[in-house]
């Protein structure tokens, strides 16, 4: 499953670093380069609840293996995009695609793992997906330096079908699925019509997967707009030099692995806060125009961000229950679309105030998403065990 993180998300955010590049060769602004990054985002979103269902009929391992692949081939076809509203259409079309492996993931997760040692499991998994983005994000960046962004992406491309080459060969079959596709050691009953229904009509299950939306959206935006920032004045930095500063994510890998295993052990609410104000604290700190205090920032808010994913995202089957593989999708959902949303509205921040307006449109979103965690916490208190 770390093989899966690895591939799916180098792919899905392979434009992100040269957006720039984009933007100039197709000439287009930052908001609408953006759409590079939010068209995939947002049509996974969309497709995350189908893909889930094709899971339940077709198997999730099988689901998960034909996803990969085809977002690997869509992704080859982007390098060729003649004109910039075919990249975009390519671009969602490989969100669709990767929404089979992504809204399956969480699940399977969730599925083959005991409950009590979820959290560290999840963990990992996040942390499998800050692998891949960081380094679908350098090879892109690093290659296209040296000639241009579309050998950056036919090279991501390459590389991930050797990933995906491994994921197929390596991931077992699943040991809690029966032959009808239906997660029989979680007692989950897919087949109920009224079951999204249900779902929505849980409070507690609302106010979580508003965690994601907002945090995933403030973050993605700040890394959307920040290659902009960069690469102007003061800093200049090249493309190359750019890319560089997506190690940040490492700091994720470590943070997902340890959040999850400190919910675990601490409970959830407390760390889930602990998470957001780390976030927060990496925000302020790249405010001023000084590289190490961006960079340091940086870091510092991909770790917060990515331990209050795996904290979420891990309580996700748990507030679902006994619907967790469902709940789980509901959680990818809203992951995604705020992504796709805020990573283009923010846009709008950026171009009518700078950096200023992101961080403090930023600041917002995770003050929404303690509330929401908020919430969570007093309706699970008040759940019968």
């Amino acid at each position: 499953m770390v093989l899966a993180g690895l591939a799916a998300f180098g792919l899905l955010y392979a434009a992100q670093p040269v957006l720039p590049q984009l933007g100039e060769e197709y000439g287009v602004g930052p908001s609408a380069a953006s759409l590079a990054v939010s068209a995939p985002t947002g049509a996974l979103a969309l497709a995350v609840l189908p893909a889930a269902a094709l899971a339940v009929r077709w198997g999730r391992v099988r689901v998960m293996r034909v996803g990969l692949v085809l977002s690997v081939v869509l992704t080859a076809a982007v390098a060729a995009a003649p004109d910039f509203t075919s990249l975009v259409v390519l671009r969602a079309l490989s969100g669709v695609a990767l929404a089979a492996v992504v809204a399956v993931a969480m699940g399977h997760v969730g599925a083959e793992v005991h409950p009590v040692g979820l959290g560290s499991a999840m963990g990992l998994y996040v942390a499998g997906n800050t692998l891949g983005g960081v380094g679908g994000r350098l090879v892109t960046a690093g290659v296209s330096d040296g000639s241009s962004w579309r050998s950056g992406v036919a090279a991501l491309a390459v590389l991930a079908a050797l990933v995906t080459a491994a994921f197929w060969r390596l991931l077992p079959e699943p040991v809690a699925e029966d032959a009808a596709g239906t997660a029989g050691r979680t007692g989950e009953r897919t087949g109920d019509r009224g079951l999204l229904r249900w779902l929505l009509g849980r409070p507690e299950l609302l106010a979580l997967v508003v965690v994601p939306f907002t945090l995933m959206g403030g973050f993605v935006a700040v890394y959307n707009y920040l290659g902009y920032r960069l690469s102007a004045a003061p800093f200049d930095l090249a493309p190359a030099v750019l890319g560089l500063v997506f190690l940040a994510y490492l700091a994720g890998t470590v943070a997902s692995a340890s959040a999850g295993r400190a919910a675990d052990r601490l409970g959830r609410p407390r760390v889930l806060v602990s998470s957001v104000l780390v976030m927060v604290a990496g925000l302020l700190l790249t405010l001023p125009d000084q590289l190490v205090l961006v960079v340091v920032g940086l870091v510092v808010l991909t770790a917060g961000f990515f331990g209050a994913h795996a904290t979420a995202s891990g309580w996700a089957p748990v507030v679902a229950a006994p619907y967790g593989t469902q709940g789980s999708a509901l959680y990818v959902c809203a992951y995604y679309a705020g992504s796709s949303v805020f990573g283009l509205a923010l846009g709008q921040a950026w171009a009518g105030a700078g950096w200023g307006g992101v961080v403090v449109s930023v600041g917002v979103l995770a003050a929404v998403a303690l509330g929401a965690g908020a919430v969570v916490s007093a309706a699970m208190r008040r759940r019968p065990r």
